[in-house]
């Protein structure tokens, strides 16, 4: 494994530890808010607008670290893995495509066939 792969390893690993950071700090202080609300003025129910703004910053922290579920993260790298599955898709659904990389054929000047000297026949007279 090369230094490369290494830090975007750990530059991963990282985002998904500070995402779980964020999503446990959201629901402590859920919790906190809905407490709040419930000693202060129980008749006046106001704690799920914090928890309303926060959670919607929560679920774009999580497509920003996850990506979108079932489609995955749409980062660069997300495009040509999704060229390469189309046309894998396309060459499995049609019957007349083939590997053309399999089939090609070579023919340089070593392993063509010598041109076979005409031995001659006839003389120049002859022709018409």
């Amino acid at each position: 494994m090369n230094r490369d792969t290494y830090q975007a390893a750990r530059k991963k690993v990282k985002a998904k530890k500070d995402f779980y950071g964020h999503l446990s700090s959201f629901l402590v202080m859920g919790v906190f808010f809905f407490i709040l609300n419930i000693l202060t003025s129980p008749r006046t129910l106001w704690f799920y607008w914090p928890i309303l703004g926060w959670g919607i910053g929560v679920v774009f922290h999580y497509l920003d670290v996850f990506g979108v579920p079932g489609v995955g993260s749409l980062d660069k790298d997300w495009e040509e893995r999704a060229i390469q599955e189309e046309m894998a898709k396309m060459q499995k659904n049609d019957p007349y495509e083939t590997d053309y990389d399999q089939d090609y054929l070579d023919l340089n000047e070593n392993s063509r066939p010598k041109q076979a000297q005409v031995k001659k026949d006839w003389n120049d007279s002859d022709l018409v």
